[in-house]
């Protein structure tokens, strides 16, 4: 089996990934493109005595770190919300917020992550514990949920409240999301992707985002129809069946870049 065809399983995950670490598609799908460059320039560079995905994950981390440093030695400010996201980003040590999307989001175990970051094990569980202080001092804000399954509606709904965010509504269908929004302004969405009357919570999504800007978590059980890199599609994506902690991070970095595009004291 070639290299590219072991590596391309794990490609929608990494972009799934790199958007939740950069807050942003392009700027994910940009990093995940120099991963693979880098692949292709130089395959016999690419790790063969771990697995495929830790490999291609390092290659990643590799990209990320470097180009991190070089910003941070060039001074550039690019102006604007994206300015004012890396002064939020550089409150929030990005290490720890690397090792909780390792873990929590990505299912990589402490040693796999600590291997990705450089770092020891010990020094992984810490930086995964500094994240979730960050995650327990957030700001709070009211969530709309798009569920048309009502188990699934409940536990997002407990996980919500626990942490502290309040719940304007749960819809089940395309329509009733819509006037739920109208109605009780959220400032964060979470949707499923099929609803209960085989409407699509992207177009429900799609008619909230016409009238307000908010930012939206989506759940599917099939991340990889929406993380091809080929069209626009979301920046914080949720596999099911999720882990609790898998979606307390995710909402947590969807709100973190949010209030990152508001300047302090507005």
């Amino acid at each position: 089996m070639s290299l590219g065809q072991q590596i391309a399983p794990h490609l929608p995950f990494l972009r799934r990934y790199a958007r939740a670490l950069t807050g942003s598609q392009a700027e994910g799908d940009r990093y995940v493109r120099a991963a693979l460059e880098a692949i292709v320039e130089a395959p016999e560079e690419f790790p063969t005595d771990i697995a495929p995905r830790l490999g291609l994950y390092r290659t990643f981390q590799a990209i990320w770190q470097t180009t991190q440093f070089e910003e941070h030695d060039s001074g550039v400010s690019d102006g604007g919300s994206e300015a004012i996201a890396r002064a939020r980003l550089a409150r929030l040590a990005p290490l720890s917020r690397q090792a909780l999307l390792l873990t929590a989001m990505e299912g990589f175990t402490i040693e796999d992550a600590a291997y990705l970051i450089q770092k020891e094990p010990d020094e992984v569980s810490d930086l995964v514990s500094e994240a979730i202080g960050e995650i327990e001092s957030q700001t709070r804000t009211r969530v709309l949920i798009i569920e048309d399954e009502p188990l699934i509606a409940m536990d997002i709904e407990t996980i919500v409240r626990d942490m502290g965010h309040d719940v304007t509504g749960v819809a089940v269908t395309r329509d009733e999301a819509v006037a739920l929004a109208m109605e009780d302004r959220p400032g964060l969405v979470l949707a499923d992707i099929q609803l209960a009357d085989d409407s699509s919570g992207i177009d429900a999504v799609k008619d909230i985002l016409a009238e307000f800007e908010v930012p939206v978590i989506f759940i599917t059980a099939f991340p990889e129809r929406l993380l091809t890199g080929e069209r626009p599609e979301p920046t914080f994506l949720i596999t099911k069946p999720f882990q609790r902690e898998t979606v307390k991070t995710t909402i947590s970095q969807a709100l973190f870049f949010d209030q990152a595009t508001v300047p302090a004291g507005n």
